[in-house]
């Protein structure tokens, strides 16, 4: 990395710094990744970036939204891409204001009564916790391709039955123009209010609610939903457009010279499966019905894990000249074999964090037609050591890849640090800012 280009900022440890302020409710707690980055990160590079409503901002790894949200809240066109099916809906639902929010609020009503009626028949109520004999209720389930692909206990019978009437009412009484919103409202109730799904540095399996209200939590969130577009009021219409594609190959979707800036945050390298973090919403509302139908989506993501590594991989070909990458992986192999780690998953490590860097050489490399002169870009990224303790330096990393094919390093900014109880060290979560000159 170039002498001047140091690291300048004040560390930050206070773990509240990553949790949505209650002024950043409004559009982006219409559903959220729990680890997602806060919305004042995106500010602050906005107005460091100089970003105006002529610019076009993207994130080629868009998750749920923040940076789309931001942006269109700040007038400026955005563009957004992502590989998962689940993700991808959530940002396009969150990012359109077009809605008639009396609609909204009517329909939800109407839809929520008829749901309350049905269980009523059935004798529950949504408020009121079941007290009576639940093998005498015949409970709508989930098919068992489907019931195995979900964390096991996520979800209690009771709760589930609740949900799934709830989206066939919500299917019976189908109008367009609200029904994305109102899913969206679904899956944020189920994993926040009504599944045992606890969230750490993983996704697991809390204590199990036997029952919980369901309607009333949906009609809530869609009260939020509600305000939130009045608040709008129709007048925002700054373009936010995502895309279902690849992170790593941007050319396929956008055109040369369309973007001038970029603010996001990849997957780190690790051993965490974001598939799972978002895997009972996917599932419950029809994104994921197979296992073949997440496998295909998989290979559409970059290799952060050792569960989405394939036979034909070949993304490491693009850092096979970088020594210190090999050096890591090197060292992660002869870790492996001094602990005497003999699993399927733990001889991947090596090759994982090669196949990791090289898609991240690949997107940046693409991503350079796409690029207007002097585009300015922010990465966020965080150390890892998840692979047998092995310490990878992410950001410094991927500055030196970027530097390789062109792209200016102008600093590395620390954002936070945070404690690793496995190596008992604190790691950098830090954004590395490029430019790059055309």
């Amino acid at each position: 990395m170039p002498k001047d280009a140091q690291d300048t900022s004040v560390p930050r440890t206070n773990s509240n710094i990553n949790r949505l302020g209650e002024q950043d409710r409004a559009f982006h707690d219409w559903y959220r990744f729990v680890l997602s980055y806060p919305p004042h990160l995106v500010r602050e590079y906005i107005a460091d970036f100089g970003l105006t409503e002529e610019s076009v901002l993207l994130d080629p790894f868009c998750g749920t939204g923040t940076t789309l949200v931001e942006s269109k809240l700040r007038g400026i066109p955005s563009v957004g891409i992502e590989a998962h099916p689940f993700a991808h809906f959530a940002t396009s639902v969150k990012t359109d204001w077009q809605v008639d929010p009396d609609l909204l609020s009517s329909h939800s009503c109407e839809v929520a009564e008829l749901a309350l009626d049905i269980l009523r028949q059935q004798g529950m109520e949504d408020a009121v916790p079941f007290e009576g004999n639940i093998a005498d209720l015949l409970l709508r389930q989930l098919a068992p391709e489907q019931h195995q692909l979900i964390l096991a206990g996520s979800i209690s019978p009771i709760p589930l039955h609740k949900v799934l009437v709830l989206l066939e009412c919500l299917q019976k009484c189908k109008v367009e123009k609200v029904y994305r919103h109102q899913l969206l409202a679904i899956a944020h109730i189920l994993v926040f209010a009504v599944s045992n799904l606890r969230f750490g540095p993983e996704v697991g399996v809390g204590k199990p609610k036997v029952d919980a209200p369901v309607i009333s939590a949906w009609l809530a969130k869609i009260g939020e939903m509600v305000e939130d577009l009045r608040q709008v009021n129709g007048q925002n219409h700054t373009p936010a457009h995502v895309y279902l594609a690849d992170a790593r190959c941007p050319d396929r979707v956008l055109p040369p010279q369309s973007v001038d800036a970029v603010i996001t945050s990849p997957p780190y390298p690790n051993e965490k499966d974001y598939t799972r973090t978002t895997r009972l919403e996917s599932v419950v509302l029809g994104f994921i019905k197979t296992k073949a139908d997440l496998q295909a989506f998989k290979r559409g993501l970059i290799r952060s894990n050792s569960r989405n590594v394939y036979k034909a991989d070949d993304d490491d070909r693009w850092i096979q000249d970088h020594p210190e990458i090999q050096a890591i992986a090197d060292a992660i192999e002869r870790r492996r074999i001094e602990l005497g780690k003999t699993s399927g998953f733990e001889k991947l490590y090596g090759r994982v964090t090669k196949l990791y860097f090289g898609g991240m050489a690949r997107h940046l490399a693409a991503l350079r037609s796409l690029l207007r002169p002097n585009a300015q870009l922010a990465y966020v990224v965080g150390d890892q050591a998840s692979y047998l303790r092995v310490m990878i330096r992410t950001g410094q990393l991927l500055a030196d890849i970027a530097q390789a094919l062109g792209y200016e390093v102008v600093r590395i900014d620390l954002f936070r640090t945070r404690f690793a109880s496995a190596t008992k060290a604190q790691l950098r979560e830090e954004v590395v800012i490029l430019r790059w000159k055309g």
